[in-house]
């Protein structure tokens, strides 16, 4: 979350070239909505957001049960303005500018602190993904996806026998940064429902007709 689009812009690109994938939000309010309905490894939070400061971004997103890992950007070096982010929940702070050797450095710190690589093993009935190694398989069977598809089938598994709107799913692939039109949505689902479903009678990728898709082994009506 970062009001200033050039910095944001700036971090973006140096993070996926790190192959992170990034969603932006210049607001608090809007960072705070998409913190509270996406999991994310890590939050990288501005101290000064307008609509909502980055010290009450955390403190809400604490309240909430969010325990993503939050690491503060901040011009603030005061011991006050350090103390008042780690009371409100955040992980680490880095005081700008910054090199981003040592960013990229304390976001491998906070990953280990989050659960192990076995914990983060996504199943459903007899489908698993890796994320560590982009490992996908079903009933043992490797399965070969390509980035979209990769992205697109985490992005559900993180939230099984969910509804997942058509919007939430482009943004959290494509980012809220793109233009992506509805059919490339659909036409990448084709192509993943084939992978993952094909040949088997119990389907796991269901439409849900007017609102997006679901994954899930259960059928509903």
């Amino acid at each position: 979350m970062e009001d200033d689009r050039k910095m944001a812009l700036l971090l973006r690109d140096a993070l996926e070239k790190q192959a992170h994938r990034i969603v932006l939000a210049s607001t608090g309010t809007d960072g705070l909505d998409i913190a509270r309905s996406h999991p994310f490894e890590a939050i990288i939070l501005d101290a000064m957001l307008p609509e909502m400061d980055g010290f009450s971004v955390a403190r809400f997103l604490r309240e909430a049960k969010v325990a993503t890992p939050i690491l503060m950007l901040t011009a603030l070096d005061a011991t006050k303005d350090v103390v008042r982010g780690l009371d409100n929940g955040v992980d680490d702070y880095l005081t700008k500018p910054f090199a981003f050797a040592e960013l990229f450095a304390r976001l491998r710190a906070l990953s280990r602190r989050t659960p192990t690589a076995t914990s983060l093993l996504y199943q459903l009935e007899d489908l698993q993904l890796d994320p560590l190694t982009h490992n996908a398989s079903r009933s043992g069977r490797p399965i070969i996806l390509t980035r979209t598809e990769f992205l697109l089938l985490e992005f559900m598994m993180k939230q099984p026998h969910t509804v997942l709107r058509r919007e939430a799913i482009i943004n959290a692939v494509w980012g809220y940064e793109e233009t992506v039109e509805n059919n490339t949505l659909d036409v990448f689902m084709k192509q993943l429902r084939s992978k993952i479903d094909g040949g088997f009678e119990n389907k796991l990728i269901h439409t849900v007709r007017g609102f997006g898709y679901r994954l899930t082994s259960v059928i509903h009506p």
